[in-house]
């Protein structure tokens, strides 16, 4: 890793987790790690391209990932106004709730880090077609030259105690989806306020660099069944995160929630 992290961080190997994994002893720690890796990766790809898309999280890895972004000093103001933040998932809930995944973006980070309001792309939960229109502007927005077709250019993921990751909860409807980009996902599992939006894993496993950031003791049991590469994703709906060929996978993790000892 680069950009002077005093290396509290060390690499592992958990084939079942695919791709790398890099274990910090702090949850902090672990989201410095992360945020000069996807500083790195967006600094690489404004090389080639006029913009660059990322995805972010909300929780706890968004705001731990948010504070790191902030304070990373690797990408300048007038580069992040060539970045476009989209949303992983969100909760269907108004612009003015503290529960939305959005504030965190608009009101913690974008400030920090310059980023004009046109660059933001909150999902539009309260409306009706709500997810179609957020895939219809998503692919329009990838299909410009600045990726691939279809491919963000890094998506930022957590996961939860239950295994899930955005909003594919155990055992619901989203994890099937083989078509659409964006739906609106409801199940028994899925933590209120139900239904929430969410990427599918359609967008996700393409995603050029794929980052989950997995911090606490209480990760550790999910984390320990999709190491073991036996999980069937619609359990642990973590383990259906697999990785384009052309991707790339890499777990930020701490010691807390790390399950190789």
């Amino acid at each position: 890793m680069s950009g002077g992290i005093a290396d509290p961080t060390a690499r592992g190997s958990q084939s079942g987790l695919g791709g790398q994994q890099v274990i910090a002893t702090t949850p902090e720690e672990a989201a410095r790690a992360m945020a000069d890796r996807l500083a790195e990766q967006l600094d690489r790809r404004l090389g080639q391209s006029n913009l660059v898309h990322l995805a972010l999280s909300g929780g706890s890895s968004g705001t731990l990932l948010c504070d790191a972004l902030a304070a990373d000093k690797r990408l300048e103001a007038r580069a992040w106004k060539r970045a476009h933040l989209w949303m992983v998932d969100e909760r269907c809930v108004p612009d003015d709730d503290a529960r939305l995944n959005f504030a965190l973006i608009r009101d913690r980070l974008a400030p920090l880090l310059g980023l004009p309001s046109e660059n933001l792309h909150p999902m539009p939960v309260m409306l009706p077609d709500g997810a179609a229109d957020y895939a219809r502007a998503l692919a329009a927005a990838l299909a410009q030259g600045s990726s691939t077709p279809g491919r963000l250019d890094a998506v930022v993921l957590g996961m939860g105690p239950d295994g899930h990751t955005a909003s594919l909860f155990p055992h619901s409807p989203a994890l099937d989806e083989r078509l659409r980009l964006v739906v609106l996902n409801d199940a028994d599992t899925v933590v209120p306020p139900r239904p929430r939006m969410t990427m599918t894993y359609q967008v996700l496993n393409r995603a050029r660099l794929i980052l989950p950031l997995v911090t606490g003791a209480s990760k550790r049991p999910a984390l320990a069944a999709a190491a073991s590469g036996k999980a069937d994703f619609h359990a642990l709906p973590i383990s259906g995160v697999v990785p384009d060929p052309d991707s790339q996978m890499i777990w930020f993790l701490d010691r807390a929630a790390w399950p190789g000892g």
